[in-house]
């Protein structure tokens, strides 16, 4: 399969990293920082994986997508707020046949690709998976987890067989749902409860369970956020999503969330797509989100003050 990973960050390296392992995968990493192509091309990309170094050279990686062509599979890793704008201007990686599979936080990244190429060409999916870049060519497998994918209509597509047994095959363990709009609503629920209040904190995801306070609060806005699923009639996977927040605060514990990483280094945050979001949608539904608006606020204070 010809797979282009739009986003060469952390989780798009990994995931293009063991998709290369299969020798009859053609795997592209595509991204706008050219150090870290560059270093890629030159010496392969190095994953920290259980203490070790393992070196990827099986991959083809390039700042134009017009050097990667067209593809069966893209793979959208880029930060949410900049979805549009990548598959808009990768466009080439994009043929009438080519599926387009979003694993990214935060919702509303179906509908920004499916402006661009379809969205009958869109396919969703959650990922479990930990990673942390450690400098070009360089980065840090931190934890494994479930990957789950899907299509749009829930039903069963042979594109979606293809893809699940291509992950598994690479050691991407991969499971089809039939509700993933269900299951990247549950994803976001744990987001909610969990980026603002680490990127705000500064604190691992399992210090989290350690401050009462600081848990009370991420009870109150996984809460919000499960009241304003229920007004939309999203239908869950875990009918306990506070419960479930803990479980990964628990199984994630010593690691840093995404939000946080963007705070400690003064990047723009995907906090729009998430807290954001839930207060964007109770707006709209009547649904009070006051906890979701604080952390927001706060997250966007946080932001001006690294420009």
């Amino acid at each position: 399969m010809k797979i282009a990973i739009i986003g060469a960050g952390a989780m798009g390296c990994l995931y293009g990293a063991k998709l290369s392992s299969v020798p009859e995968n053609q795997v592209f990493l595509i991204d706008v920082w050219k150090e870290h192509m560059d270093a890629i091309n030159s010496c392969g990309l190095m994953m920290e994986e259980d203490g070790a170094f393992n070196n990827y050279g099986n991959l083809n990686a390039c700042t134009d997508a017009s050097f990667a062509g067209r593809a069966d599979l893209a793979v959208i890793f880029v930060k949410s707020t900049l979805t549009r704008e990548a598959v808009q201007s990768n466009i080439e990686v994009f043929g009438p046949d080519t599926a387009a599979l979003t694993l990214q936080n935060g919702l509303g990244n179906i509908e920004l690709i499916g402006e661009v190429i379809g969205v009958e060409n869109v396919i969703a999916g959650t990922t479990a998976h930990g990673a942390t870049m450690l400098g070009p060519g360089k980065m840090r497998h931190a934890g494994r987890g479930m990957t789950v994918i899907g299509e749009i209509s829930g039903k069963e597509s042979g594109r979606v067989k293809s893809i699940c047994e291509v992950f598994n095959k690479a050691g991407l363990e991969t499971v089809i749902s039939d509700n993933v709009v269900g299951i990247v609503w549950d994803k976001l629920l744990v987001n909610v409860g969990l980026n603002a209040l680490t990127g705000i904190t500064r604190l691992y995801n399992g210090q989290i369970l350690e401050h009462p306070e600081i848990e009370e609060l991420m009870e109150s806005a996984v809460l919000e956020g499960f009241e304003v699923a229920k007004a939309k009639c999203v239908r869950l996977g875990y009918p306990d999503p506070v419960s479930h927040a803990k479980e990964v605060c628990e199984a994630t514990a010593k690691n840093k969330s995404s939000m946080l990483q963007d705070i400690l280094n003064r990047k723009k945050t995907e906090i729009d797509m998430i807290n954001g979001a839930i207060v964007r949608a109770g707006e709209s539904l009547g649904v009070e989100t006051p906890i979701n608006k604080a952390l927001f606020n706060l997250i966007k204070f946080f932001e001006k003050q690294a420009d």
